[in-house]
């Protein structure tokens, strides 16, 4: 028995709370007649400032703004690039795209050629999980505190340690 109970404590999940109900707004001082205001926010119609490292900027929209995503596992975000920013095609050709999630893998492409991105653009995603948060890949795995042990780092990105030993204090 204490072996199960050993055994139990070590497997762990994470992902949203399942929902005691399908529908359970997050109104703490619910006034008679402000239903629809607690349903309703408008998207952010100014781009976010993107004049910084990544030239990009994240605005959410969650559980916080909209209450009635409480319990539903779903937010927004709009998503600003600045221009020649993360994607800047200067010389030759970048076949760029995404695949999409279960079931179906779907992919998206497309071919970039220098100069096609010359303006700012805008994206907006839905995500699987009602207070999601942005994680920028190189500041994770580059400035972790403490660092990353370089041969680990090395081995999963395919590359050479002194590349690493430049790009870790960068972060």
């Amino acid at each position: 028995m204490l072996i199960l109970i050993l055994l139990e404590t070590l497997i762990k999940d994470a992902y949203d709370p399942s929902p005691l109900q399908d529908f359970c707004v997050a109104i703490k001082d619910f006034k008679n007649g402000d239903w629809a205001e607690q349903h309703y926010v408008s998207m952010p119609k100014q781009a976010g400032n993107t004049s910084n490292p990544d030239g990009s900027n994240v605005t959410m929209i969650n559980v916080d703004q909209i209450l009635g995503l409480n319990t539903l596992s779903i937010s927004l975000v709009r998503i600003g690039y600045a221009p020649y920013g993360i994607l800047l095609v200067v010389e030759g050709t970048l076949y760029v795209g995404f695949v999409m999630a279960n079931p179906t893998h779907c992919l998206f492409t497309k071919i970039l050629n220098p100069g096609d991105e010359k303006t700012a653009a805008v994206a907006f995603a839905g995500l699987s999980s009602q207070n999601a948060g942005v994680i920028t890949i190189a500041n994770a795995a580059f400035g972790s505190n403490p660092p990353i042990n370089p041969d680990v780092l090395a081995k999963a990105f395919q590359l050479n340690k002194n590349v690493l030993k430049y790009l870790q204090p960068r972060y």
